[in-house]
């Protein structure tokens, strides 16, 4: 693989100008099991192979942990923001600083555990979301972009196969085979 296969094992984040109702159940599904799926993924690895970079330069399976738990975080709450406010600018933040923290250092069930409450959260609002809701918008400085909620259900459920992706192309690639 090269690196830019890497970097994106399952390509970019498929935007459409508009979405189905039933892709749109779709991805609220994806995004209601990510948590139970990532941890049937990584709950028997060791400490070496969690301690493994997914790509070179790129982060180790448990910060990858780490940093699905803090954006899915921001992503409630930009989802909060969206539905109460009149298109609210959001707060960035510099994914690759967070990944240094010393809280990325914990066991990756912490992080599991943040991940498995904030979506119940995420998706007891969007089992409920209207279509009219679908085209509340907040702005991402950032980028500087308008993001719909049905661009950010759209973007967290490749967000969440994205990250599985890393980890399950690292674990068949199986860097620890011949690691004594």
């Amino acid at each position: 693989m090269n690196l830019e296969q890497l970097k994106y094992p399952i390509g970019q984040c498929p935007y459409q100008d508009e979405y189905t109702a039933d892709l749109i159940q779709k991805y609220i599904a994806s995004i209601r099991h990510f948590p139970e799926h990532l941890e049937g993924v990584v709950q028997h690895l060791n400490e070496n192979q969690l301690e493994t970079p997914y790509r070179p330069g790129g982060w180790t399976v448990n910060q990858v942990i780490h940093h699905c738990a803090d954006s899915h975080m921001n992503m409630l709450i930009r989802l909060k923001l969206a539905l109460s406010e009149d298109c609210p600018v959001i707060k960035p933040y510099l994914e690759a600083l967070w990944a240094e923290m010393p809280d990325y250092s914990l066991p990756f069930n912490v992080a599991l555990t943040i991940l498995h409450a904030v979506h119940r959260k995420i998706d007891a609002i969007l089992q409920g979301i209207t279509p009219e809701q679908l085209k509340r918008t907040y702005v991402h400085p950032q980028y500087h972009k308008t993001f719909r909620i049905s661009d950010v259900i759209c973007l967290y459920a490749w967000h969440g196969k994205h990250h599985l992706a890393h980890i399950t192309e690292l674990i068949k690639r199986n860097p620890w085979e011949n690691v004594k």
